[in-house]
C-alpha cells in the first residue's frame, strides 16, 4: 500500500513513525511538504521521499492523508482538484467536513475523516473515524490500518459525531493535563517540593488510568472502592460535588463540540 501525506507536521511524523515501526516500508511512504526544514526532518528521520509540491509520483498512491492545517486545506488541495482517480483520501484536519473536502477536490467522494489526539505522538492515541458512503469496506480497513499505527480507533456512523469525538478525545488531553496541573499545584500548597509534587500528581494519574483500563469494573465502581464512608476521599469528593465539577466538565465538552461545528461552517465557506 502506497501512502502519501499532504503536510509533514507533528501528527504526520507520528503516523509515519508508527507505521514504519509496524512494518510499513519507508519506500512506500512519501510526503508533499513545501517547507525545506520539514522535508529534511522527514527524510532524515524516516528515509521517505519528500517533494515540495504535488507531482505525478506524489499522486501515485492508494491512500492520501491530508495533514495540513485546517486554515490551509482549501489552498493546499487546489493543485489536486480533478486529478484523483481511485485514491482513498483520509483527512486528519480538525473541523473540515468531508463535503467541503470533496468539493475542493473536484467533487471527489472516496473520503474518510479522522480525529486523532496528541498522545498519538507516543503511540498512545485514540482516533475517531467516519467514512463517506462511497468508501468500501476494504478502504475502511486501509484507513484504520494507518491510524491504528498510533493507537486505538473508533468508527462513528454520522460525521456530526466527529465533533463529539473532538470534544471528548481530541481536546481531552488538555482536560487531563489541567487536572494533573491542579493536583500538582495543590501538592505544592501542602508543602511538597516541585519534583515531589510533579511525581505524586503524574504517577497517581498514570496508575489510576492503567487500573481503570485493565479492570473489568466500571470506573464508578472503582471510585466507590476508594471512597470509605466518613474518610478523607469522601470529604474531597463532597467538596468537588459542591463545586459541580462533573457538570462543569459536561459543559466544557459541549462548548468544545459547539465550537467544532462552528469551525466546520467557517472553514467550509467558499
Amino acid at each position: 500500500m502506497k501512502i502519501t501525506f499532504l503536510g509533514g507536521g507533528n501528527m504526520a511524523n507520528a503516523l509515519i513513525g508508527g507505521m514504519i515501526k509496524q512494518g510499513f516500508s519507508a519506500a512506500a511512504i512519501q510526503s508533499i511538504e513545501p517547507y525545506e526544514e520539514a522535508r529534511l526532518r522527514l527524510t532524515g528521520s524516516f528515509g521517505i521521499r519528500c517533494t515540495p509540491e504535488v507531482d505525478a509520483s506524489a499522486l501515485n498512491c492508494e491512500v492520501l492523508v491530508l495533514s495540513v492545517k485546517p486554515q490551509q486545506m482549501k489552498e493546499a488541495l487546489a493543485p489536486m482538484a480533478g486529478k484523483l482517480t481511485n485514491q482513498l483520501v483520509v483527512s486528519i484536519a480538525a473541523g473540515i467536513r468531508l463535503p467541503d473536502i470533496g468539493r475542493w477536490l473536484g467533487n471527489y467522494s472516496r473520503l474518510v475523516r479522522a480525529m486523532p489526539n496528541t498522545p498519538a505522538l507516543i503511540g498512545a492515541g485514540v482516533t475517531g473515524l467516519y467514512a463517506a458512503p462511497a468508501v468500501s469496506a476494504q478502504e475502511r480497513q486501509a484507513a484504520e490500518r494507518v491510524l491504528s499505527a498510533v493507537g486505538s480507533t473508533l468508527w462513528v456512523d454520522d460525521e456530526a459525531m466527529i465533533d463529539a469525538v473532538t470534544a471528548i478525545s481530541g481536546s481531552g488531553p488538555a482536560y487531563v493535563f489541567l487536572f494533573i496541573e491542579a493536583l500538582r499545584d495543590a501538592a505544592l500548597e501542602l508543602g511538597f517540593t516541585p519534583a515531589a509534587a510533579e511525581r505524586l500528581a503524574l504517577d497517581t494519574f498514570l496508575g489510576s488510568a492503567k487500573l481503570a483500563h485493565q479492570s473489568t469494573d466500571d470506573v464508578a465502581v472503582l471510585r466507590q472502592r476508594v471512597t470509605s464512608k466518613g474518610g478523607t476521599t469522601e470529604q474531597a469528593l463532597l467538596s468537588l460535588e459542591r463545586d459541580q465539577v462533573k457538570a462543569a466538565v459536561s459543559r466544557a465538552v459541549r462548548a468544545a463540540q459547539a465550537r467544532g461545528r462552528e469551525l466546520g461552517e467557517i472553514l467550509g465557506k467558499d
